[in-house]
Formats: C-alpha cells, structure tokens, sequence
C-alpha cells in the first residue's frame, strides 16, 4: 500500500505544472495610409535586447535619480525589416495591397509559431489623415508573442 501512495504522490508531481520562465518578443507592423503611395510600409522585428532599466530614471522633487545614458543608447541597430505594400497608390486604396500584407504578415506569424512563439496579444492604432492640409498617416499592429525559455 505504501509502495503504491508513492507511486501516486509521484505521478500527482510530474504532472503538477513547474513555474517555467518566460520570454517575450514584440513584433510590429506598419502600413501606410499616406495618398498616392508616398509612405513606407514594414514589420520591424529587433534581434537585440534591449534593458529598460538603463534608460529609466526615477522623477523627484529633487531629482536627485538622473539616467546618464544618451537617447542614441537606446537605438537598436540590428533588426529585421520587412517590406510591404502602401495601403493606397495614385488611384486610391488599393486592396490587392491589403491582401498582400496579410499574406505576409501571416508568414511572419506561422514562422515565429514554427519556431516555438505563441501569439499571445495583439494591439492596434492609427494615426490618421487630419484634414485637407495634413496628408499623413500610418497604421500600426504590435504582435506580443511569448514563449518558454
């Protein structure tokens, strides 16, 4: 009987989840929504990590907890671009362009999937057209993937 209590205790712990430590990877898209096919659209992807404690500081009446670093620190240098189409050319919106940025997009999602990412958030906003004078515009999706270490 006791043999078999311990059987069960052990079987109940392999299957009892461990706290595993996790990793994220914010993946963004940006498509143009610039008249006349002027703007630039991408997904941007960084390969390097960044701290945000090293570019943080702690506001005070005193300020006595300044950041030393230079905003150039925070730059990062090695990233992925992808291209992809403007959301309109000289005669309008195009959808062919639409569809086409979902097809890759999507890519870009199964791929990060293959390679262990779980898409785990997505969030989205557009900074638009403002009147006659303005004509500028983007369209903006952050990807959240996570995954085990």
């Amino acid at each position: 009987m006791k043999k078999l209590l311990f059987a069960l205790t052990i079987a109940l712990f392999s299957f009892t989840e461990t706290t595993a430590q996790v990793e994220y990877k914010v993946v963004t898209s940006v498509e143009s929504i610039v008249p006349s096919g002027l703007g630039r659209s991408r997904i941007i992807s960084a390969n390097e990590d960044k701290d945000f404690k090293e570019y943080t500081s702690t506001q005070t009446e005193d300020n006595n907890k300044r950041n030393k670093s230079n905003r150039s620190d925070i730059r990062v240098k090695d990233y992925d671009e992808t291209k992809l189409l403007n959301f309109y050319n000289i005669a309008g919106i195009r959808f062919q362009n639409i569809a086409a940025n979902d097809a890759v997009i999507a890519s870009k999602i199964n791929d990060m999937v293959a390679e262990g990412w779980e898409l785990a958030f997505v969030t989205s906003a557009v900074e638009s057209d403002s009147g006659r004078d303005d004509g500028q515009g983007i369209f903006i999706t952050r990807y959240l993937f996570k995954r085990n270490k």
